[in-house]
């Protein structure tokens, strides 16, 4: 059986809203601890200062609503639940995404280059279509007119 020592987790703290207003953020860092639990099955858990003074940022009447969270489990045997740092995300994964976007731009670009030559020959074929369209409409306009001195 493995476990996944990491997991990346967005928590809703909108109850905390429910509880009486001096002790919303200490009721949000409760509310941490009991996800934390439910979810990686471990009694022991650690909040990282960072974790922490983000939810006390705005005073204790204001905590966030909703806050993405690092849950990580240590050698010790206890869950320590950090910030979640998107920028620290952002630069391990650009290096094997741009080989895979590299892939797909190529092939675009070859294809493109091949369908430019078809696109101006379907513009040069499409005026010549047009022209006999409008001499018949010509044509069509002095019927009409002939028609109507007629009856006259």
């Amino acid at each position: 059986m493995s476990q996944e020592l990491e997991r990346v987790h967005t928590i809703n703290l909108g109850k905390a809203l429910l509880s009486v207003d001096t002790h919303r953020a200490t009721r949000a860092i409760n509310m941490i601890k009991e996800y934390a639990r439910r979810h990686m099955k471990v009694e022991e858990i650690k909040i990282e200062e960072d974790l922490a003074q983000q939810i006390w940022a705005r005073g204790a009447r204001h905590p966030p609503r909703k806050i993405r969270v690092r849950m990580s489990k240590t050698d010790e045997g206890y869950i320590l639940v950090s910030r979640f740092d998107e920028d620290a995300e952002a630069e391990i994964a650009p290096e094997t995404e741009t080989k895979k976007v590299e892939e797909k731009v190529a092939p675009e670009a070859e294809e493109a280059e091949l369908k430019e030559p078809e696109a101006e020959e379907a513009e040069l074929k499409e005026p010549e279509a047009e022209e006999p369209a409008k001499e018949e409409a010509e044509l069509k306009e002095p019927e009409k007119e002939e028609k109507k001195e007629s009856k006259k």
